[in-house]
């Protein structure tokens, strides 16, 4: 007999190259793994780049006086830090005297806890008081079984007070943790001021040797350029205008210290989601301890989740789709995943990021369908007008 022959073996050939696709999933992870470690660095180069984007103008206009631009970066340096020490030390009598104010508002809000439990049904009262005869009672049978045996001694583990010391120790760390930050921040950003657009002609010098490569290179750190700067005034213009409402509105119900609230309003609503939390619960706290009212609380916070949600929901969205061509979608998903990396900084800084990498990707073949994918519904439309024949 013929011996059989062998099926015929039949290559399938993988759309990707598994290899190239595994190398680029670990690189990628690598990455994720240097920016989550080295946040420290990156963190205050990148919000110095921010700042030599908005700053780079006025620098700009300085240098026009016939400054050499050392010297207008240096002053205008100076100037910035100089009204922040003084806004600082003109609020700080407010500050302290909220400060001040933070024990009698924890009295005056655990009386208004003990009154709502006062008012609760009597049936709880009643399941609260058998779940403390059931754990009498096991704490009774354990008491007898360890009695039973000999030698057994009974060890009760104790929580440790709360000491106020440990967390003013890790809080003066944090302190001088963030002065040392915003010191580096300042450093950087003057020596980028003063540098001028010599990083542009370098990366346009590196980035290839024909016109092309330079040429595009150019064109999507331009549109960095006036992506970023209209994002940060967009930005800038919506905080101002969500501090002043906060101020007006909290005067007009007669709350305190309505200066400090305005900026805090201001430079809170700059940190997405968290920001607006941040300010609706501790101004419903201050309210609570002035007015001794519930309804008073509830007043001031629904005005301040009220004032924010024009801002971040009305407002800054339709002024950011008109200066930017990212989705919805993908600015969320990317700053709860810059969030995630470096927490409130990275939901800061999430959107320019984005904006930065779309005009990347929109430039480089490679890339072009990440671009795609990142761009908003206007975006979509222009590049299907421009396929028309």
């Amino acid at each position: 007999m013929l011996p059989k022959s062998e099926p015929e073996r039949v290559l399938l050939h993988m759309p990707v190259a598994v290899r190239s696709a595994s190398l680029a999933v670990i690189a990628a992870l690598l990455g994720l793994f240097a920016l989550h470690w080295a946040r420290a660095v990156f963190v205050p180069l990148l919000l110095s780049i921010m700042f030599t984007y908005a700053l780079t103008p006025l620098v700009d206009a300085l240098c026009r006086w016939r400054l050499p631009r050392s010297v207008s970066a240096a002053v205008l340096m100076l100037a910035l830090v100089s009204a922040i020490g003084a806004g600082a030390y003109t609020l700080q009598d407010d500050v302290d005297n909220m400060i001040q104010s933070m024990p009698e508002a924890a009295r005056t809000l655990r009386k208004a806890i003990r009154g709502t439990h006062a008012q609760a049904d009597s049936n709880m009262d009643k399941v609260q008081k058998a779940a403390n005869q059931l754990q009498l009672a096991a704490e009774q049978l354990s008491q007898v079984n360890s009695s039973g045996g000999a030698g057994i001694t009974r060890v009760r583990v104790e929580k440790p007070a709360f000491n106020i010391n440990d967390y003013v120790v890790v809080g003066t760390l944090g302190i001088v943790e963030m002065i040392g930050q915003f010191t580096a921040v300042c450093f950087i950003t003057y020596f980028m001021l003063a540098s001028g657009d010599i990083f542009r002609r370098k990366l346009a010098h590196i980035a290839g040797p024909n016109f092309a490569k330079r040429k595009i290179t150019v064109q999507a750190l331009n549109e960095i350029t006036q992506q970023v700067r209209r994002y940060l005034v967009v930005q800038i213009v919506t905080s101002i205008g969500v501090g002043i409402a906060t101020s007006l509105a909290f005067w007009a119900i007669g709350l305190k210290h309505v200066a400090v609230w305005g900026i805090a309003a201001a430079v809170l609503n700059l940190i997405p989601y968290l920001g607006s939390i941040a300010v609706c619960v501790l101004s419903a706290i201050v309210a609570l301890t002035q007015f001794g009212s519930i309804d008073k609380a509830v007043l001031v916070a629904s005005v301040s989740v009220l004032l924010h949600i024009i801002s971040g929901y009305m407002i800054t969205p339709w002024l950011t789709s008109r200066t930017s061509r990212l989705n919805t979608v993908v600015v969320f998903v990317g700053m709860l995943a810059w969030g995630w990396l470096w927490g409130v900084w990275g939901l800061l800084l999430g959107t320019p990021i984005l904006m930065a990498i779309k005009a990347v990707c929109d430039r480089v073949d490679e890339l072009k369908a990440v671009g795609e994918l990142m761009g908003g519904v206007e975006a979509s439309k222009d590049n299907a007008a421009i396929n028309v024949p």
